[in-house]
């Protein structure tokens, strides 16, 4: 019989504030967010200076506070700022998303790309390309409603007197896999040109991040992610189960209903201007998680793991391989190999 695992010590943690009005900081994840948020910095940073007109740093910064004028800031504000602050603000979101789901469900499996959210936005994208005639307001509208109708048609077939994280996951899955050839008849029903466009941009990519398109759509996200902080006390209590969430006062229906609108808004916006970025709102909340040294997903840390994620796999995608490829293929190589190992390391926990 083996002997039983030592405690884990205490986190260490300070206060600020005085002795009315004060809040308890855990050094641990504030030591992570900052870090997290330097790194972030840097990423963006060298978004803003590679490229075929290397720009150097402090030409970037002057660029930026108006100092340098020239084509050095025609190439870093014009060109290249709208792609950088994509990146930021379309991992951000996509991490939130999957935060949020995976604190709903209580299982490390569930992102937006998993249970079908971001194949609903595709098909609705390709509805109003294929159908309606395009335009960008068109397509932002077609993913939302997409999106949205995805998130309802899972949470009816998944409702059985409430909803349950693995019933959810399944269902998400299947509708999943029904939205995701509905997408491919789509494709194969289109002209060549639409098919080519619509094939790229359902990679995941950030080439169509213009200060037409990505301003707007970072507009949207920052609104709704203003929004998270309302719903995190109720998800915190929710962590411990729906029973000791309803005897604390949570409303379980109207904070589940409430986190998965916002969830389901942060991954339509973004898959109206990038398409279905996979795989980083499944694994940037569990390697926030694992960083903080935390129990629960904490959304701020996940947050800005996401941007730092999409940011260097765009990094990737456009400078680091000998042919520019879209951003989301590197998600998907590096998340397919976080899939398996998260698959195997459950798998091991499970008592034999």
């Amino acid at each position: 019989m083996s002997a039983p695992a030592p405690p884990r010590p205490p986190a260490r943690r300070f206060v600020v504030g005085t002795e009315r009005l004060n809040v308890v900081v855990r050094l641990r994840p504030a030591a992570v967010l900052l870090a997290a948020s330097a790194a972030v910095a840097a990423l963006a940073l060298a978004a803003l200076a590679l490229g075929d007109y290397p720009v150097g740093p402090s030409e970037v910064l002057g660029a930026l506070t108006g100092r340098t004028g020239g084509f050095e800031r025609i190439v870093v504000v014009e060109w290249r700022l709208p792609r950088a602050v994509a990146a930021v603000l379309f991992g951000a979101a996509l991490a939130v998303a999957g935060g949020l789901f995976q604190a709903l469900t209580r299982n490390p499996l569930a992102g937006p790309d998993i249970i079908g959210l971001a194949n609903g936005s595709f098909t609705g994208m390709l509805v109003a390309l294929l159908l309606l005639g395009g335009g960008w307001p068109l397509l932002t509208a077609g993913s939302l409603v997409g999106g949205l109708g995805a998130a309802v048609a899972i949470y009816l077939l998944a409702y059985r007197g409430g909803v349950k994280g693995f019933r959810f996951i399944v269902v998400g899955i299947g509708v999943s896999a029904m939205l995701a050839s509905a997408n491919t008849w789509m494709l194969l029903r289109a002209e060549v040109e639409t098919a080519l466009f619509a094939s790229a941009w359902g990679a995941g990519t950030l080439n169509n991040a213009t200060a037409e398109t990505a301003y707007p759509a970072a507009a949207c996200v920052l609104v709704l992610l203003a929004l998270v902080p309302f719903l995190a006390p109720a998800l915190k209590q929710m962590d411990l189960g729906d029973d000791m969430a309803q005897a604390t006062g949570v409303r379980i229906d109207r904070a589940r209903t409430a986190a998965i609108a916002v969830a389901v808004g942060l991954v339509s916006v973004v898959t109206a201007v990038a398409g279905p970025i996979a795989f980083v709102a499944l694994a940037a909340p569990q390697i926030a998680r694992r960083l903080a040294g935390v129990p629960g997903i904490p959304l701020g840390v996940t947050a800005l793991v996401g941007a730092g994620l999409l940011s260097a796999s765009d990094l990737i995608a456009q400078h680091a391989v000998p042919l520019a490829v879209p951003a989301g293929v590197v998600t998907v190589v590096f998340g397919g190999a976080y899939l398996v190992w998260l698959l195997i390391r459950e798998a091991r926990k499970r008592p034999r």
